[in-house]
């Protein structure tokens, strides 16, 4: 039997639920340009401000955004961390090392 580690795949399994989601693909898609508000990501994506929180806080917990507060608003943004930096989180594309996904170019580039 090959020598695999479950706990790479769990954690891959993890983040691909976590943007199994249209709209969830254009928050990280829009994230990739820098930090945003839930205002901001709302106005952006045509969204409710409820809605976007919502699938601002699955990301979360699948460990792919973090957040950083100043003053009442709190700030989004892609998990360096996970990502691996600038270099794998280039436009249209995510690199979570177990996998790495090609978001090709956003409607209307």
């Amino acid at each position: 039997m090959a020598n695999s580690n479950p706990s790479d795949e769990d954690r891959c399994a993890v983040y691909l639920k976590a943007i199994a989601d249209s709209l969830r693909l254009q928050i990280v898609r829009a994230l990739q340009s820098g930090p945003l508000s839930v205002s901001d990501l709302a106005l952006a994506l045509d969204q409710e401000i409820g809605t976007v929180s919502h699938h601002l806080r699955v990301l979360y917990h699948a460990n792919l955004v973090t957040t950083q507060r100043e003053g009442k608003f709190i700030y989004y943004s892609l998990n360096q961390g996970v990502l691996g930096g600038q270099a794998k989180t280039r436009r249209g594309a995510l690199d979570f090392g177990c996998c790495k996904l090609d978001m090709g170019p956003a409607s209307g580039d």
